[in-house]
């Protein structure tokens, strides 16, 4: 999902590779695009790009008179821009601006899921607070200064969802910060925040004494800085349609926590989930179990089928033995392929078939004495 570095690398990516060229014409709009039409033409113009937070904003510049147009957009879960040939555009390309040039190029919104939107006019979304990436100083101030506000009643990993004082921070940029920061994601934001503030206000510490506390204890607010900026410095840019598939796993490689396998997991009361490492914190949500990413590992098809004790087995044997162990259980029914569990699959309650137990051995005169008993009882019956 982009987050403030993506936008922030989509915003440069524009800027690299339509810098030098013109624009003509209409803006094209999809049938199915989240946003209006754009009600803006020219014989030429010039197509500009900034960032802030989770926005990104597009100013279309004339070169001859008449009035620009800017638009704002957000990205939702898979917003994207890319310049390609015009006559070949990218699936779900919700918004199209054509160059000036033979053959013509178009650069395109793409977005697969139709989460992210537009909207005209050149004002970021009011109730969105200071970036984290480009804003430091205002973003610190603005957090420090309000920590009265019911938002920090909140878990910290919620808090640092709220766009009105962390403008950027999304699902994975959270879990990163809360991990290297080793703060439990579910310990209330007021608390960690004004440990921060009495650190900052507290004048009887000298200058080597401030360093140490931040190398032991790393700064919450500083990190919502620097994790975005090593992305951006990374300069992986997912957007630009040359890059082929080792972008992401560079990206996956930078990550330290989220999704990460041997981390736990838990979803937050927006229904998100965070992921972490350790303990969660005291307001963590009752009735949750921690769940832990595994990886994966595919079956290996020539493995030999093990074999299946079934409860027939079991009655021949005299029932002395215990059953395996759960765990083994299940290991056992993973690998053996469909049809081979006869008498183990759950919810059937039709019961195996008896085996024929053999004849107990008996000394030769009280087995003849049986027989002779037999053969009288059978023509007893048949008199009657």
């Amino acid at each position: 999902m982009p987050e403030c570095p993506e936008l922030h690398l989509a915003g440069r990516y524009i800027n690299e590779a339509c810098g030098g060229l013109v624009f003509e014409g209409g803006v094209q709009r999809s049938a199915v695009g989240r946003g209006p039409e754009v009600p803006f033409s020219s014989e030429a113009y010039r197509v500009t790009a900034v960032s802030r937070g989770k926005e990104l904003r597009l100013t279309l510049e004339p070169l001859g008179p008449g009035p620009s147009q800017a638009l704002v957009f957000r990205f939702g879960m898979s917003g994207s821009f890319r310049l390609c040939e015009a006559s070949s555009p990218p699936r779900h390309a919700h918004l199209r601006f054509f160059t000036r040039e033979s053959p013509p190029r178009s650069l395109c919104f793409v977005d697969p899921r139709r989460f992210g939107t537009w909207r005209l006019g050149e004002e970021w979304q009011p109730d969105r607070g200071p970036c984290v990436l480009l804003e430091y100083a205002a973003f610190r101030e603005n957090v420090l200064t309000n920590l009265e506000d019911k938002a920090f009643d909140k878990p910290i990993c919620e808090a640092l969802l709220n766009q009105k004082y962390f403008n950027g921070i999304g699902n994975y940029l959270r879990a990163e910060i809360l991990y290297r920061a080793k703060i439990p994601p579910f310990e209330k934001a007021r608390t960690v925040l004004e440990a921060l503030k009495h650190q900052e206000q507290n004048s009887s510490l000298t200058l080597s004494k401030k360093l140490k506390l931040k190398r032991d204890n790393p700064d919450l607010l500083e990190l919502c800085h620097t994790v975005p900026m090593e992305v951006v410095a990374a300069d992986k840019n997912l957007f630009d349609p040359s890059s082929d598939s080792d972008n992401y796993a560079a990206f996956k490689n930078w990550l330290q926590c989220y999704l990460v396998p041997g981390m736990s997991s838990l979803r937050d009361r927006n229904n998100r989930t965070i992921w972490f490492q350790g303990e969660p914190g005291p307001m963590a949500p009752k009735g949750q179990k921690s769940r832990k990413k595994h990886a994966h590992l595919k079956a290996d098809p020539e493995a030999p089928t093990p074999t299946v004790t079934t409860r027939a087995s079991k009655r021949r044997s005299g029932g002395a033995e215990k059953p395996p162990e759960p765990a083994v259980k299940e290991e056992e029914e993973k690998a053996v392929p469909d049809g081979s569990r006869k008498g183990r699959a759950r919810g059937r309650k039709k019961v195996a078939a008896a085996p024929t137990l053999p004849e107990p051995d008996v000394p030769p005169v009280r087995a003849k004495r049986n027989r002779t008993s037999a053969r009288r009882g059978r023509g007893a019956a048949a008199v009657v």
